[in-house]
């Protein structure tokens, strides 16, 4: 009896542990490494296109997989994440009503991670990357 317990425990701990964790990849970029991650607690992943328009776009997979749309209308696929500290915690600058992050992409084609800012401004709804390109989000933190 006391082994079945036992058995339970270490189940339910294993389960509680997978399915807490954030996964966090390290990157290196100019001989520094850094972490990244796609979760930092709002819907990162999305469409993101200019303001009134609706091509260029950015689209952000949940997996940190995507592509981004330049000018000519041409597609890069990407990886990506958001500058986290090794244990996965976001890293971000607060403003007024707003957070900064640091936003990391690597074209599949290529071997060098290039960064540009994400922000969430929280009174507007919406999430800005690479300063124009833009994404309505619904805020379900808000109790």
């Amino acid at each position: 009896m006391k082994s079945v317990h036992v058995f339970l425990a270490a189940l339910f701990f294993i389960a509680v542990k997978s399915y807490s964790q954030v996964e966090v990849n390290q990157i290196t970029h100019n001989s520094k490494e850094r972490y990244i991650t796609t979760t930092i607690g709002f819907p990162v992943q999305g469409t993101y296109a200019p303001i009134g328009m609706k091509e260029p776009v950015t689209v952000l997979n949940p997996d940190g997989t995507g592509f981004i749309q330049a000018d000519d209308l041409s597609k890069k696929k990407i990886n990506w994440g958001i500058e986290c500290s090794e244990e996965g915690v976001a890293i971000f600058k607060e403003g007024f009503n707003s957070k900064s992050y640091t936003f990391w992409y690597r074209p599949n084609d290529s071997n060098e991670w290039y960064y540009s800012q994400f922000s969430i401004h929280f009174a507007k709804k919406k999430m800005f990357l690479m300063g124009e390109r833009v994404k309505a989000y619904e805020d379900y933190n808000v109790q």
